[in-house]
Parts: C-alpha cells; structure tokens; sequence
C-alpha cells in the first residue's frame, strides 16, 4: 500500500483528530514577522518563486447561493432534508475509509488546460472574497468548534494558500500563525498572522518548515488548485505535530 494511505486519513475535509496532549515548542525557521496589531514594511520576507506581468482572467460562472435561494420554499426545504440524510452516511464514509492499494491517479491527471505560472495571476493582489458569506460563516463557525482556544501556550497554526482573510473566529489570536501564500500584499494585510511565507506550491512543494512545528493546518478553498497534492500532503504530514489536525475546505 502506498506510504499516504494511513497519514491522509487525518487531513480529510471535516475529520477531526485529538490534540495530543503534550504541547509541543515551535520549530520555525526564522521567516516574515510581525509584532500583534502591527504592520512593518521593513521586514524581512522570504519570497520563492518569481515576478511576472499579470495574467488577463475570464471568468464566468454563477453563484450556487443565488441558484439555491430562488428556489421554491418546499424545494429548498427538501434539500435541507436531503442535506440532513446525508450527513449521517458521510460520516460514516469518513470513519472506514477504504483507501485503495495504489494511488488511482497520475501526473498527467493533474495538468491544466493553462499550465502558465501561477505567479503571472498571483502577481497583483485581490481583496476580495472567493466563497459568499453564508459559506463564510459556516467555515468561521466550524473553525470555533475545532481550533484550540486563543492565546493556548505552545500552539502553532498555518493557513495554507493564505491571503488578506484566513475566516478565522472573529478575536482569535495565537502567538504563532504563519500565513503561506501568493501574493505578498495580501498576506500584509492578513490581520490574523503573525508571520508569512511567499511560495507557489505547484512550483516548490517543499514547505520551509521543520518536523513537528504545528498543532493546526487550515486550507481554505484552495486545496484544488494544487497541481502536487500528493507532495504536498505529505510534507503536511510531516510538519504536522503528532495528533496534530489538518481542515481541508
């Protein structure tokens, strides 16, 4: 059986693992930082991968919160019902995962129909929010129930694929939160983050951190983007602390 059938068992979307209970002192390497309420344009950055002129975007599509809301009132309450009958299977999907023996894709699976860099698009910062504010508010609420409480001694999160806003609970605060992100003006702007790393995934998988360094991953919308999900996954699991978790969103 390949070696990531047991380890990204516990970096599936909505599975929660146990913290362990021995907290565990940081390891980071010594990257962008920031004192709390405070941005300093003087900092020292790291930044992998490189610069570009922007990449002209069309995109369209249609909202599923605005398709869900003109529905008629009985049908939305037959989803909702739906939705509740579901919940109960998924779970139990989650809990006896039946991972196959090999993994059942390959690289060329996971080309794109443009395979240009993504620094070209990540070259100028976007303020703005890819999910609405309804899923905005289930993702902040869920991380409420699974996160460990503010200000807990010892705790290290990163937000993986980061930007301006992580949708972390409004207040929340750790001494270390290290962003990883695209764009380096967006992660200035991250009121939750205590340190950032500039780096493209699809270009470097390779996450600049040691062993055992965090308690929480978070990932939000963005985990599909990842041309080496594999790779990725399983510097996760090896940055991750023992019993740490890992939110795939």
């Amino acid at each position: 059986m390949y070696d990531m059938s047991k380890k990204m068992s516990r970096m599936i979307s909505l599975l929660v693992l146990p913290q362990q209970q021995q907290i565990y002192p940081c390891r980071l390497p010594t990257i962008h930082t920031r004192a709390a309420n405070s941005v300093s344009e003087s900092q020292r950055k790291w930044k992998i991968g490189f610069k570009a002129p922007r990449r002209l975007v069309l995109g369209l599509g249609a909202s599923f919160w605005s398709q869900f809301m003109s529905m008629p009132g009985r049908a939305r309450g037959k989803y909702h019902i739906a939705l509740a009958r579901q919940k109960g299977v998924i779970e139990e999907v989650l809990k006896n995962v039946d991972w196959p023996q090999q993994f059942p894709f390959k690289e060329e699976d996971f080309q794109r129909f443009d395979e240009s860099p993504d620094s070209l698009f990540y070259d100028a910062p976007r303020f703005v929010t890819h999910i609405d504010d309804p899923a905005i508010a289930a993702l902040t609420k869920y991380y409420s129930k699974v996160f460990p409480p503010s200000n807990t001694p010892g705790i290290c999160i990163l937000d993986m694929c980061s930007s301006w806003v992580s949708h972390f609970p409004k207040g929340y605060k750790q001494a270390c939160i290290v962003g990883l992100g695209m764009n380096e003006e967006e992660l200035k702007r991250n009121p939750v983050l205590t340190e950032y790393v500039v780096q493209d995934l699809n270009l470097n998988p390779k996450l600049p951190f040691e062993d055992n360094s965090f308690d929480v991953i978070s990932n939000a919308v963005s985990v599909d983007y990842l041309s080496k999900p594999i790779e990725v996954f399983k510097e996760m699991c090896r940055i991750l602390k023992p019993g740490g978790l890992a939110i795939m969103r």
